[in-house]
């Protein structure tokens, strides 16, 4: 596996630096009973947290964003979700260890997520990322990923040019974005997407672990330092 050495790493959130799914689930599980309608089982809603309210809408109601109700149902799962946004929600096993570790290689890294700041801000301090160099929600700029805007609003944050980060994600979207960014890409197969997704969206490379990123970084980093 042959990459280039980053100077920064950036994360999506959903997915990739934390499971926010069981809060996810729950806020689509609360409309269904609200209607008299069975709740959906948890790990078939699962797959599509990475999809926000698009994802779990469409998953526990069988309908698309152009359906007449979707836009009620998606006000009221961001509502739900809102208030019981971090319950369940926690770092995925390991992504404390990597984050320390790459602090401690002095690499900066930084969240670039589609969750609106409405969201992010109070579930950043939660999930105690609050040294994170930088964070990218899906309104910060006016285009959300697979644009590349998010992304190069990072790096521009950073002072770091785009070619010099790595972008990790669990979603097609993330790689989209990351590749169009002009950023190595990483899919992050511990997430949402599972491991036989990714094999078609064309990243640098896949990986099944946090601890596989720290691991890799700090190969790389060897290597430089002492060539």
């Amino acid at each position: 596996m042959n990459l280039p050495a980053p100077l920064a790493i950036l994360f999506d959130l959903d997915g990739t630096l934390a499971d926010t799914a069981p809060d996810l689930a729950a806020a689509v599980n609360l409309m269904q009973t609200r209607r008299g309608l069975t709740a959906s089982p948890y790990l078939s809603l699962r797959p599509h947290a990475s999809a926000g309210a698009r994802g779990l809408i469409g998953a526990g109601f069988d309908i698309t964003p152009e359906h007449a109700d979707y836009e009620a149902l998606r006000i009221e799962f961001l509502n739900n979700y809102e208030v019981s946004i971090a319950v369940h929600s926690q770092l995925f096993e390991h992504v404390a260890t990597l984050l320390n570790g790459l602090e401690h290689l002095g690499i900066p890294w930084g969240i670039v997520t589609n969750k609106a700041s409405r969201f992010t801000t109070p579930l950043i301090p939660l999930l105690k990322l609050e040294k994170s160099a930088c964070v990218i929600s899906g309104d910060t700029t006016p285009h959300a990923k697979p644009h590349p805007e998010p992304l190069l609003e990072a790096a521009r944050r950073l002072d770091i040019p785009a070619s010099q980060c790595w972008y990790i994600g669990d979603d097609l979207r993330d790689i989209q974005a990351g590749q169009a960014a002009g950023m190595t890409t990483i899919a992050a197969a511990w997430g949402y997407c599972g491991a036989i997704e990714p094999t078609h969206w064309k990243a640098d490379a896949i990986l099944d672990a946090p601890l596989e990123l720290l691991e890799l970084v700090r190969a790389i980093h060897l290597a430089i330092v002492r060539p």
